[in-house]
């Protein structure tokens, strides 16, 4: 039975960057750890929100002498007024920071030894002959807009009438949908909105060979649009972290000046850095920023406001967004996001952008600049923890599981090592990657025998 995965009303997406995953499984993991700024010394935290040229700043740091002594400067491009200047509770800087975090999110293989009888099933359920689908849709109100394969996929678009005959057609052709999707699908329905229903096509990805799924406050108007930061390295011993949450009506924000580069995310780790997850992106953050030259913006997480997927906090909610400046929400017949803690939202056209800048004078002389794009493509930091089934099942997928699991911890540990710069020998002794647990030989590229310590 497939799993519909409704972009924009559960924590699971349909498009962008899947996970490694196989035929059975989820693409949204389950959440179980994240990296929030608590984890660097010398952290500043940012919050900028910007519709044309209004701008609102909401500024934080790590300052941890005397009060008495502390002092913010800021440049501003106009004199501002009291009524301009606000004073922001410290929870709300928690919380963006919190449910932009990067995360760990974890995934347990399925029983090799079903994947044959769970591919039969789904067979079965499709050979129905497609204008039989088609009318049967029709009598629910349902219109096949159109079908496609592509590449491993099966995909639908869908349109119509009432969403309960939508939901009963669904359900009826083996998606299942999460309770209380009904209302939501009504809000789209409203909207005239279609629906991209897609599933593996499990013939395709087998010849295709497909083992993974692919694919503080002030509030002013300037037409500048940037962040001072050289004042914050006259009294700084060595570099600092500055955390940067740029809100948009549009999309993401990107430095003009310096290079914004993506951090690298969705990649597969041994279970082992469960325990030490903070050091693990410590020291992820600081390999990639020495690999960039101390020069890189690294974009840690772009996504709507309005969901998360999975979520290592819940969305804001609009008076969180009010407080920070999120201005638009007010506009008459604008949606409003769903109050924290609701799994479902509604379009709010606030897209979250945070920046990681680990900067100092000697690489970061300028300002830095910003411009706010129209790119929606979501991203996060994401970091995938998979256990292993360990049933004693026998059958031939077994077998070919088991031998994929020895090779998949081996590519876990390089890749560990690619992202901190940790000696992979250590690693390996970690994993107990001995000779015993090694891939059989046959499954090792020659070349790997050449440097088995990286």
């Amino acid at each position: 039975m497939h799993r519909l995965r409704f972009p924009f009303l559960v924590a699971c997406a349909l498009a962008g960057s899947f996970l490694p995953a196989s035929a059975g499984q989820a693409f949204c993991g389950f959440y179980v750890a994240k990296a929030d700024t608590r984890l660097f010394n010398d952290a500043s935290k940012v919050v900028i929100v910007r519709d044309g040229n209004r701008t609102v700043l909401t500024m934080a740091n790590d300052y941890r002498g005397e009060p008495a002594e502390f002092a913010m400067v800021v440049p501003v491009p106009v004199v501002l007024q009291k009524e301009q200047i606000h004073v922001a509770s410290p929870s709300i800087l928690a919380h963006i920071d919190a449910y932009t975090a990067p995360r760990l999110v974890e995934y347990h293989d399925e029983n090799p030894c079903l994947r044959p009888l769970l591919e039969r099933g789904m067979a079965k359920a499709r050979r129905l002959p497609a204008a039989e689908v088609r009318a049967e849709a029709a009598t629910l109100g349902v219109t096949i807009e159109a079908e496609y394969t592509v590449g491993e996929y099966d995909i639908l678009l869908l349109s119509a009438e009432e969403s309960d005959g939508l939901t009963t057609w669904l359900r009826r052709n083996d998606y299942r949908i999460p309770d209380g999707a009904e209302a939501i699908l009504t809000s789209y329905l409203k909207q005239g909105m279609h629906f991209f229903v897609a599933r593996v096509n499990l013939g395709e990805q087998r010849r295709l060979g497909a083992a993974k799924l692919r694919p503080l406050q002030m509030a002013f108007e300037t037409g500048r649009f940037g962040l001072p930061i050289r004042l914050g390295t006259v009294n700084a011993a060595g570099t600092q972290d500055l955390f940067v949450y740029a809100l948009t009506r549009n999309g993401r924000v990107e430095t003009t000046n310096y290079r914004t580069m993506r951090l690298p995310s969705d990649a597969s780790i041994p279970e082992y850095v469960e325990d030490e997850f903070a050091d693990f992106y410590r020291e992820l953050f600081a390999e990639q920023a020495r690999k960039a030259g101390g020069t890189g913006v690294f974009l840690e997480y772009a996504w709507d406001m309005s969901w998360c997927d999975p979520c290592a906090a819940d969305p804001l909610s609009a008076g969180e967004l009010r407080e920070l400046g999120v201005s638009w929400l007010d506009a008459p017949g604008h949606p409003l996001p769903f109050p924290s803690g609701r799994v479902a939202p509604a379009p709010a056209d606030v897209f979250v952008t945070r920046l990681h800048v680990r900067y100092d004078a000697e690489r970061f002389p300028e300002d830095l600049r910003f411009r706010a794009t129209g790119n929606r493509e979501n991203l996060q930091g994401r970091y995938v923890m998979r256990h292993a089934w360990e049933g004693s099942d026998s059958c031939a997928a077994a077998d070919d599981y088991r031998r994929s699991v020895r090779q998949r911890r081996e590519e876990e540990a390089r890749t560990l090592a690619d992202l901190t710069g940790r000696p992979l020998r250590t690693i390996r002794e970690r994993m107990r990657l001995d000779r015993a647990g090694a891939p059989p030989d046959d499954a090792v590229p020659w070349w790997r025998a050449l440097w088995p310590n990286g």
